[in-house]
């Protein structure tokens, strides 16, 4: 096996909704095919790969240094002892000549090469990525279907009370029971009007809605809205203060008694590690939300669950950030706690595969190999377009 050729460009992702602390009106994104020597039905195989929102496109790191080193080494290094490709081994040569630290934009570039080098990994092997995930590294048990919350409930010009819960009642008639909203982007008073309107729409059950800071609040400011949101019961708090402000989470949780949620924008396995030494994080109740297409991709996702299991977490409390196909596969094979999804958003490359039916807020996976980006057509055709 060979990988013949690589293809990168970059796609809009663009959005006039913001959240507390960023509009998306400029937000790309990188994605990427590996073509490789292996014939199927007369066509090669070829493994996609993109990263999330919520992080720029990595074109220049892709371009510079990821690739040239992927596509440097010789073909039959980057093969495990069986011959198959290994996503491991291939990882270690894009890394060859990194320095630690320095996460962020790098460990996204890496992301973008991970997922497609698993997609051509499982495709190669003609399975679904989950069960090739859980085959490799798992119990050889995947589940058979994943929960998944809807998130949105983001700031737009115009926006009303009734638009907020319209928006929320799609979701719920799509099969969603638990959603996220957008919060710290209005003062207290009217993000508690806005939260009493989505509880409103959700049978006043407040333990189905989860609230995103992202990243926004100081400490007084955190601890401020945590004692308003306390009487809702809510399904958590998210990223209230900067991500790497572990001594923020950590006050905050000694006052906070529900859910915290963190994790997205932290992205390696040290800042992790970091999270739960210094951040106060309590494995009964709060979730961690790495995702895996931002942080070094599934090799280093691997590290940061075998990290977390030594430390007593339970792989049920992780829900990864970024509503995605990848993740998904991810959640069912290393038994997650569930997938973030973005339902309409972040097009063409959010969400599932097209014909995916949420019911009770899971979701089943398909048979198709790999990731499975064959089955999003208008992504679908994005991707071949890289590489006709």
């Amino acid at each position: 096996m060979k990988i013949v050729s690589a293809h990168e460009g970059v796609i809009p992702i663009s959005s006039s909704m913001s959240n507390a602390f960023i509009d998306f009106s400029t937000m790309d994104c990188s994605i990427l095919a590996l073509v490789s020597d292996v014939v199927v039905d007369g066509e090669p195989v070829v493994g996609y790969g993109f990263n999330s929102n919520g992080r720029y496109s990595a074109g220049d790191i892709l371009r510079r240094r990821i690739l040239p080193r992927l596509m440097e080494a010789p073909a039959e290094s980057l093969l495990d002892e069986t011959g198959e490709l290994s996503p491991s081994i291939a990882w270690d040569a894009m890394m060859r000549n990194e320095k630690p630290g320095g996460h962020g934009e790098r460990s996204v570039a890496v992301g973008v090469v991970d997922m497609a080098l698993h997609d051509l990994a499982a495709k190669i092997a003609g399975v679904p990525l989950y069960k090739w995930i859980s085959d490799k590294y798992g119990d050889g048990d995947p589940d058979d279907s994943v929960f998944v919350y809807a998130a949105g409930g983001y700031y737009a010009p115009g926006k009303s009370y009734a638009d907020l819960q319209d928006e929320m009642r799609r979701f719920l008639d799509a099969g969603y029971n638990v959603v996220k909203m957008k919060i710290g982007g209005a003062d207290l008073a009217e993000d508690l009007r806005r939260i009493e309107a989505v509880i409103e729409v959700l049978d006043g059950d407040g333990s189905r809605l989860a609230v995103d800071v992202n990243g926004r609040f100081d400490l007084d400011t955190a601890l401020h809205y945590g004692r308003a949101l306390d009487p809702y019961g809510l399904f958590w708090y998210e990223e209230v203060g900067d991500p790497l402000d572990y001594r923020l989470n950590a006050t905050l949780s000694e006052h906070y008694r529900g859910p915290i949620a963190t994790g997205e924008n932290l992205f390696s396995l040290q800042d992790a590690r970091n999270l739960i030494r210094y951040g106060g994080m309590r494995p009964d109740r709060d979730y961690i939300q790495v995702d895996p297409a931002l942080s070094y991709g599934l090799v280093e996702y691997r590290r940061i669950q075998e990290m977390l299991a030594r430390h007593g977490w339970s792989s049920r409390r992780c829900i990864p950030h970024g509503g995605h196909q990848f993740s998904l596969h991810i959640a069912a094979a290393l038994k997650l706690g569930g997938n973030e999804s973005y339902p309409g958003e972040f097009q063409p490359t959010g969400g599932f595969a097209d014909d995916a039916v949420v019911e009770n807020s899971r979701v089943t996976l398909d048979d198709r190999p790999g990731i499975g980006f064959e089955g999003k057509a208008n992504f679908h055709k994005v991707l071949r377009d890289l590489h006709a």
